[in-house]
């Protein structure tokens, strides 16, 4: 039994139409009958479709249909090659673009999906890509994100979670120090730009989260996981207070308060600002200094440690140091 394209219903072709313009201009040069397959379509209706479009268009100025207001196509390729070649458009490039910062930023975004393990059609977004940069108001600018060792990492941390294996591995920790782990990993998350193992530290015999550019010479093991998902309950919290925490007060803005959930315990106290409108002075919980530091410069202009002093010393010479590498690049 042949598989014969059906035939258009009426309300199935203002949907055809509006289907067809995107494709031919995302192919650029397309034969009569590779459209007709693409649409499941008879040729000679591909071919009247292509006509109507050939004679639609936009009233310029004039309310009048001028050459310029209507599409056009390269008639001697379609009448003696059966190709399709749009070589007037109208109305579509009136449509909302990406500035080629936008398309730049998108594009170095998908680069960086492409490179991570789990992402293996990588064709889609090579091809999504391309429309991004086809498709902005200007070329967007040329970017490369290249791979690291992190994201190498990362795809063998989640075979080992698929595989159910448990993972051995150095860890240093925010104070510094430095001892193999074994763990049994059980949940992959990220914050922001950084990535964090969750599972049951079979050293300490309790749940612990591990920040993935902590850790280094990693090693899946064969041995199978001892503790499961099911097994240990895994807070909604990422980050889990301790006694060993450093109490650090400060004066955040109210509207990027939601950003501390994280370090903010349950009953963190917290009231207006005496100094600043619009901001509010509160404790949050730290394991280290070097924690702290990196807190607050992914929050720049809106937190200011205030006390103790020995955390606002740590943080004004990490920002003082960071500048000072700056002039002499």
């Amino acid at each position: 039994m042949v598989d014969r394209p059906a035939p258009l219903q009426a309300q199935d072709k203002l949907a055809f139409l509006l289907a067809l313009v995107p494709y031919l201009m995302d192919h650029g040069r397309v034969s009569v009958a590779e459209a007709a397959a693409h649409f499941r379509v008879k040729p000679e209706a591909l071919r009247r479709a292509v006509r109507l479009i050939a004679v639609s268009g936009v009233p310029g100025a004039t309310s009048s249909y001028q050459h310029g207001d209507l599409f056009d196509i390269a008639w001697d390729d379609f009448e003696d090659n059966d190709q399709i070649v749009l070589t007037h458009m109208v109305a579509i490039d009136d449509s909302p673009r990406f500035s080629a910062r936008e398309a730049a930023a998108l594009i170095a975004g998908l680069q960086y999906l492409s490179a991570l393990p789990e992402n293996i059609d990588r064709d889609a977004i090579g091809a999504l890509m391309a429309k991004l940069a086809r498709g902005s108001s200007a070329s967007p600018t040329q970017v490369a994100v290249s791979g690291s060792d992190s994201d190498e990492m990362l795809g063998r941390i989640r075979q080992a979670v698929e595989a159910g294996r448990r993972v051995e591995f150095d860890y240093r920790t925010s104070r510094g120090d430095s001892e193999r782990r074994r763990v049994d990993p059980l949940r992959i998350e990220s914050v922001d730009q950084d990535w964090y193992v969750r599972g049951w530290d079979a050293g300490r015999g309790a749940v612990r989260t591990f920040r993935l550019d902590r850790m280094s010479d990693l090693a899946v093991t064969d041995d199978a996981i001892v503790r499961h998902p099911g097994d240990v309950a895994l807070p909604d919290a990422l980050f889990e207070p301790s006694d060993e925490d450093l109490t650090v007060r400060i004066e955040v803005a109210e509207a990027a308060l939601p950003l501390l959930g994280d370090y903010l315990t349950e009953d963190a106290p917290t009231r207006p600002s005496a100094t600043r409108p619009g901001w509010i002075e509160t404790s949050l919980r730290v394991a280290h200094f070097h924690g702290l530091k990196r807190l607050a410069a992914g929050m720049p202009g809106v937190l200011t440690v205030l006390e103790p002093e020995a955390a606002r010393d740590a943080v004004a010479e990490w920002a003082a140091a960071g500048a000072a590498r700056y002039r002499t690049l």
